[in-house]
């Protein structure tokens, strides 16, 4: 069964077809209008900003707390009576070089705020955070998807592996528009999501 959406599907499968392609549309206008730029890395209010502005077509949730219990491949995420204390302590983390970052993306991956569009979300927070403390993004289409989510599994006990995975994908070209669309398909792709290019679905 399909999660409650705006867009009356009731069909999984149909769903994520129909939310990819809204979405990966939505991260590009994201890049593209500057709002990216005009929030304030590492927060929670930016990170609420970026999931509401791609889920928002899709979901009724887009943006807002979880306010349910999830776990993912029997891990379970912070639980929703201490989410916010949980969040209050993670934007409180300093964020002045990579190690730092990684650290506060680590904790607010296994906060997992929202209900759905974790991941995507925090990919683009992350790089806002990089972008502004010392000027570089994480290349995404350089980092394979098993080396991902095998270091993001292990992330909350040794954070070593995923910090050598993305320091190893740092590049300057913090503004460059085919390499963040290459980015976005790669940060999909971790997540199942790989039937349309952001490429393709702008050029139309």
């Amino acid at each position: 069964m399909a999660l409650e959406n705006k867009l009356g599907i009731t069909v999984e499968a149909e769903l994520a077809r129909e939310e990819e392609r809204l979405t990966k549309v939505r991260a590009l206008e994201l890049f593209e209008s500057g709002l990216l730029d005009a929030l304030e890395p590492g927060t929670f209010a930016s990170l609420s900003c970026i999931h509401e502005r791609l889920f928002g077509d899709v979901y009724p949730f887009a943006g807002k707390l979880r306010t349910e219990n999830i776990a993912k491949g029997g891990f379970r995420f912070a639980p929703v009576s201490y989410l916010e204390t949980s969040l209050q302590s993670i934007e409180a983390m300093p964020q002045s070089d990579f190690d730092e970052i990684v650290e506060k993306y680590v904790e607010m991956n296994v906060a997992h705020p929202f209900r759905e569009g974790n991941g995507r979300s925090m990919r683009i927070w992350l790089d806002a955070m990089l972008k502004k403390e010392i000027d570089r993004v994480v290349d995404w289409s350089r980092v394979g998807k098993q080396d991902y989510l095998l270091a993001m599994e292990r992330s909350p006990i040794k954070d070593v592996e995923i910090k050598v995975l993305l320091k190893d994908a740092l590049t300057d070209k913090v503004g460059d528009r085919l390499m963040y669309m290459k980015g976005i398909d790669a940060s999909y792709h971790y997540e199942g999501y790989n039937v349309y290019r952001t490429q393709d679905l702008v050029a139309r």
